[in-house]
């Protein structure tokens, strides 16, 4: 796990045409995206509601305090006192991925990512392509990664959303601000998720 820095995020969601601004508490996170078992392939096919299970579970296996309830119900919820594993906010995400850059990309795309032009279709090993200034490698490019934060409740109801583009994703698709949703449920071969953990006197 890398510690991040707190600081201030520039969000905005061009469908609605807005904008806002987000403090961000210091926080935690890994280098790389969550991979499979016995591989350093990302772990994908993985849905919202797979990606919190599997937070609870790293949690209880490293001694920590889950930090989700009720993740069987259509409204999980997020104890944020927690010292366990979780995803990170939307916000913690972009602040992630941009590291103090403020560029859409933390480098050259070919650098840094693996995209529709270079990956041959498929995933690639974490930490293949080089990392942003804060040590993290792969936000943009290889797999999408899911966050906690539900998109637009009233009118995609329980959608949640995931970041940084994938293998699959053409070039204009990976960048630190792009947004895209989808059902908890949903899960596909480009989609994985990244593990975050509240900084404080338990974590």
């Amino acid at each position: 796990m890398i510690d991040i820095p707190g600081g201030v995020v520039d969000l905005r969601d061009d469908r609605k045409a807005t904008r806002w601004s987000v403090d961000i508490a210091p926080f935690r996170m890994a280098r790389y995206v969550t991979t499979m078992r016995d591989s350093a392939n990302p772990k994908v096919n993985v849905s919202w509601i797979d990606a919190i299970a599997a937070c609870n579970s790293l949690s209880a296996q490293d001694g920590l305090t889950p930090a989700y309830h009720d993740i069987d119900s259509e409204s999980p919820t997020w104890d944020r006192t927690s010292n366990g594993y979780r995803l990170p906010t939307e916000a913690e995400w972009q602040y992630a991925c941009k590291a103090g850059t403020p560029g859409y990309r933390y480098g050259p795309i070919d650098e840094i990512a693996w995209y529709e032009a270079n990956s041959g279709d498929t995933c690639h090993p974490v930490g293949s392509k080089a990392p942003n200034a804060w040590g993290l490698h792969d936000m943009i490019g290889n797999v999408w990664e899911w966050c906690w934060d539900l998109y637009d409740p009233e009118v995609y109801g329980t959608y949640r959303i995931f970041r940084g583009g994938s293998w699959a994703e053409m070039a204009r698709g990976c960048g630190a601000s792009v947004r895209r949703r989808s059902h908890p449920s949903f899960a596909i071969d480009d989609l994985g998720f990244r593990i975050a953990q509240s900084a404080g006197p338990g974590a």
